[in-house]
């Protein structure tokens, strides 16, 4: 709807012809920069490239490590277990229409996952992602990267507060995301990958997570 209003606005415009010029002209020379990010990525950084600028991240407090780690491993040991495609863990580079981020967690299923290689740098829009917040990315998480996730139909987005231990799980309805659990009891079940549920304390508490794991592979 956002897009829609804007766009009427640039038609009413006198000047329209020339302002798309000039938009053609930036995203042109935004690209150009993008294939040489591209070409300088360096493996052993966080970085990503969001509307025409290059982020680097910070190194991440103990617990932001911690609840990154605890989930992904559930995540990765559930997914293996039943053959449900591939997930990934902070450095993976998914490339959407105009951004590329390296979001903490992705998962993609086995349609989209099985035509990937070894030595893939590049990957496409995931079917699954959890970020966990921290005071550099809080606001991205949330606002640009929350947006470019919805307009690219990422069936769920799970925000995770690991100072507060609360999770947020977004899913995708009639094309924007609908908040549908926000908590720090109880469990949390996906939607997108298929069976999954767990504790929400397991994301955060060692021995929750492995009671969790043991249940996840009777």
């Amino acid at each position: 709807m956002f897009q829609e209003d804007l766009l009427d606005k640039i038609m009413d415009l006198p000047d329209a012809p020339a302002l798309v010029k000039q938009v053609a002209e930036k995203l042109n020379d935004e690209n150009q920069r993008r294939q040489k990010f591209y070409n300088d990525i360096d493996e052993q950084i966080k970085v990503e490239f969001i509307n025409g600028e290059i982020i680097t991240h910070s190194p991440v407090r103990r617990e932001h490590n911690e609840a990154t780690g605890l989930l992904y491993q559930l995540i990765n040991v559930y997914v293996r277990k039943n053959k449900l495609g591939f997930v990934g863990f902070e450095k993976i580079m998914t490339t959407f229409t105009r951004n590329d981020y390296e979001p903490d967690i992705v998962f993609f299923n086995t349609e989209k996952s099985k035509s990937f290689t070894k030595k893939q740098v590049l990957f496409p829009v995931p079917d699954f992602i959890v970020e966990v917040l921290s005071d550099g990315t809080k606001d991205k998480d949330r606002g640009v990267k929350f947006t470019d996730y919805e307009n690219h139909k990422v069936g769920e987005y799970w925000i995770i507060d690991a100072e507060k231990e609360v999770v947020e799980q977004y899913l995708i309805s009639n094309g924007q995301y609908e908040l549908v659990l926000k908590s720090s009891n109880g469990s949390i079940k996906s939607s997108v990958i298929e069976g999954f549920e767990i504790p929400i304390k397991a994301i955060f508490d060692e021995e929750h997570n492995l009671e969790a794991m043991q249940n996840l592979l009777k």
